[in-house]
């Protein structure tokens, strides 16, 4: 049972070391560029042993960013108001996307624009992702009766990801502290604090 257990913690060591390769060829040469080709003769593996644990480049590649995301801490601290757990929240973002993975995931979004088949498999991924975080933002805002019952979360999830990128990847301006107390003080919490209209 010991020589199982080690002979399988070998094996998912292996596995992590080709996804982090995958990803490192991407950053270097494009997602692209980046062929199973290559990510064989750089992870010194077979491409039947690649595609006996991955269909293809797209799923190789979004299983490769899910276990990176998991590396990163999606949890944010119940700092007792929604402000305050907004803030949190949109600052583990801005790390994410300024930090040294940044240029990769944005290149990602990037290449899903022109394959379908990756486009698919980060949205389900990212949605996923985005929703648990916000549903938990917005639950601990009902309870603290911040904002009405049945406030969609999804409202966070919409507005968040296109204003930081817009800010990033458009305009060029800073993603500073002040910038995102403005997106959470003038833009989120009034539409979430916003009272739905009685149906008639």
């Amino acid at each position: 049972m010991e020589q199982v257990l080690v002979a399988a913690s070998r094996g998912d060591a292996r596995e992590q070391e080709i996804l982090d390769i995958t990803l490192e060829l991407i950053a270097e040469v494009g997602y692209e560029r980046m062929s199973m080709d290559v990510l064989a003769a750089r992870a010194r593996a077979s491409k039947a042993t690649l595609y006996r644990r991955w269909p293809g480049k797209a799923p190789l590649v979004a299983e490769a960013v899910r276990r990176r995301g998991c590396a990163i801490s999606f949890a944010t601290p119940d700092t007792g108001s929604l402000r305050g757990d907004l803030i949190a929240a949109i600052r583990v973002k801005r790390e994410i996307l300024t930090g040294q993975d940044g240029p990769l995931f944005v290149g990602l979004m990037m290449a899903a624009q022109s394959d379908t088949e990756l486009a698919s498999l980060l949205r389900e991924q990212f949605s996923a992702d985005k929703s648990a975080v916000t549903e938990t933002l917005i639950s601990r805002a009902i309870a603290r009766q911040e904002v009405p019952p049945g406030t969609n979360a999804s409202l966070v999830t919409e507005i968040v990801p296109a204003l930081l990128l817009t800010r990033l990847l458009v305009t060029g301006e800073p993603l500073d502290d002040a910038y995102l107390a403005h997106v959470v003080d003038d833009i989120v919490l009034p539409t979430l604090q916003r009272i739905p209209t009685p149906n008639p």
